[in-house]
């Protein structure tokens, strides 16, 4: 055990001065060493430190960012650090300080040994800036995993984004994840993992217990259903997508409930009448206030804003929502809110990698230097640059569509009632159903009704073959179709994944044509539908759909199709081969 002083110094004293005592006081308890700290600030000094422990140590460490008297330490080995460093790495500080040591400390005691399952864990610390105690939270966390012979990789986030991120391999080998947050993280990518969730001062402090309370927790159980299997489908298609597809589809996933309320708020406006609204102070004019001139009015900032996100973490999100909406305004839609968006997120990508700022003013990067830069270059860009040409692109577009019939309408239904049934949820299908999304804000109605019902037909048309061809299926695939049917009714897709992934070369051949045929009869009727979602649970709502009678008609005759399909595609479930691995087409 070596005994050690330190000296921690900013210039207020108040937070990075006692941030870095209580960090380096709690990293060298967990090595096994004896520490004492004087602090030393504006406020002038706290806790001084005697001269019986300073002849007694065996090194010094000044972890300052103002002068510090250094007479009184003469004769010993001294560290000299800026408390920054003194709170992000702690062990490396206090190992470098005890390598100035010309005796070495004896030899810390041989961990234990891991514990039986596994060696490594995973961990997120963070905290609302992520500079201080998300640091020193990590640092406690490795010493604490160490201390037990695991090995541990802990991602940081904070106002400057995620550093240090986990990946796939290593979230799947972990034996257990901890959580040491103080703001929202999300879990989804740990899902069938023991997870603990706790505050990142609980982590920081305790961080011994935080370490055996999540390797006690039980191992989740549990077989996995049909809907889980959709879920893990979906999930393996979300981890396959990258680069500037990824950052649109994050957009897009956070837009969705902002189009998905307001869409069916306008449409409840439309109960009471198609013109209702008109009238102030009712009832319909209020709903239309809340869905079309709230809800949808935030639908092209959010998608530009979290496409920012996607691509360059929190420093993204201001300039993208102002782009964003300076998008809505000059009129370039959801065109213009996706140029903003990615404008806005790798300019603030480039700020946060480029600047770089003293110690003491690093902090300022997340709140001021980056969202000024940024915001003003991206505003400046769509207001003198990008805005009118794309907004002329944007009304050429919604004039076309608008005015679109016959035989064009019906090959755009085709179009994209083929791409919604293609990959089932994957990169093709999403790019058909972006594309009606984003016309809703300029009142184009019919692609989305087509999307809408191509997507709602490959699950119902194979539920309705599991009942009517069941030799064509074995029991636990006719168990299978009746979850496909629930999930077609609510306009899910993927829950075609399934059967597409065991027999691709006969399944996705019928469920395109089925869709295909959905979409172009829908086109063809000149359906429009108000609401981005929610299947057949919609068409109860007056107005949503029109016409209705069609609407159903277009879907009915899809799954039909598909079905029909089924039953001249597959053969008999006792006579189906195999289909070679090298043939199979992955989910998404």
């Amino acid at each position: 055990m070596a005994r050690l002083v330190a000296v921690t110094a900013c210039p207020t004293g108040i937070a990075h001065t006692v941030m870095a005592a209580e960090a380096l006081r709690r990293t060298a308890a967990l090595k096994g060493h004896a520490i004492e700290i004087e602090t030393q600030g504006a406020e002038g000094v706290g806790t001084r430190l005697g001269d019986a422990a300073i002849e007694n140590a065996d090194a010094v460490i000044l972890a300052a960012d103002i002068g510090v008297d250094e007479s009184r330490f003469a004769g010993k080995p001294i560290l000299r650090t800026s408390t920054a460093r003194a709170i992000r790495e702690t062990g490396h500080v206090l190992d470098e300080a005890l390598a100035h040591v010309a005796t070495a400390p004896p030899a810390a005691p041989t961990p234990p040994p891991a514990a039986e399952g596994g060696k490594l864990l995973v961990a997120i610390t963070a905290c609302p800036t992520g500079i201080a105690h998300t640091f020193m939270a990590a640092e406690a966390l490795k010493q604490a995993a160490q201390a037990r012979g695991y090995r541990i990789k802990v991602e940081t986030q904070g106002s400057v984004g995620a550093k240090n991120a986990l990946t796939a391999e290593e979230i799947a080998e972990a034996d257990a994840v901890i959580i040491g947050a103080d703001t929202h993280v999300t879990t989804e990518r740990f899902s069938g993992k023991r997870v603990l969730k706790t505050s990142v001062g609980d982590a920081l402090k305790h961080a011994d217990r935080v370490v055996s309370d999540a390797l006690a927790l039980p191992a989740p159980t549990g077989a996995a259903g049909y809907t889980d299997t959709v879920a893990e489908a979906k999930a393996q298609q979300k981890e396959a997508q990258s680069g500037p597809y990824k950052h649109l589809l994050t957009g897009v996933s956070f837009m969705l409930p902002f189009v998905v309320a307001g869409g069916l708020i306008i449409a409840l406006s439309f109960v009471f009448g198609i013109e209702a609204f008109k009238d102030k102070g009712t009832l319909p004019a209020a709903l239309m206030q809340i869905g079309g001139e709230a809800a949808f009015a935030l639908m092209v900032p959010v998608l530009a804003g979290y496409i920012a996100y996607s691509i360059a973490d929190r420093p993204g999100l201001a300039p993208g929502f102002i782009g964003g909406m300076l998008a809505s305004k000059i009129g370039a839609g959801f065109l213009g809110g996706i140029v903003a968006g990615f404008l806005a997120g790798y300019v603030a990508r480039w700020l946060r990698d480029t600047i770089r700022l003293p110690t003491n003013l690093e902090g300022l990067k997340p709140v001021l230097v980056i969202p000024l830069l940024a915001t003003l270059a991206v505003g400046l860009m769509m207001i003198y640059v990008i805005g009118t040409p794309v907004a002329a692109i944007m009304n050429g577009l919604t004039a076309f569509l608008q005015g679109m019939t016959g035989a064009n309408a019906v090959a755009l239904g085709l179009l994209l009632g083929g791409m919604m049934a293609l990959d089932m949820g994957g990169p093709v299908n999403k790019a058909a159903y972006t594309f009606a999304v984003g016309l809703l804000a300029s009142n184009t109605f019919t692609p989305m009704a087509a999307v809408m019902a191509a997507g709602m037909t490959p699950p119902l048309g194979l539920a309705l073959a599991t009942m009517v061809a069941k030799n064509r299926f074995t029991v636990q695939e006719q168990e299978a179709g009746k979850a496909a049917g629930v999930l077609g009714l609510a306009f899910i897709t993927e829950g075609a994944i399934p059967f597409a992934a065991k027999d691709p070369l006969r399944v996705i051949p019928a469920c395109m044509a089925g869709s295909a045929t959905a979409g172009a009869l829908s086109m063809w009727f000149g359906c429009g539908l108000r609401a981005p979602h929610g299947g057949v649970f919609v068409l109860a709502i007056p107005n949503a759909v029109t016409p209705l009678g069609s609407y159903v008609l277009a879907i009915v005759a899809g799954t039909v199709v598909t079905t029909l399909a089924l039953v001249v595609l597959k053969r008999p479930a006792e006579t189906v081969s195999t289909v070679p691995a090298s043939s199979r087409v992955p989910a998404g």
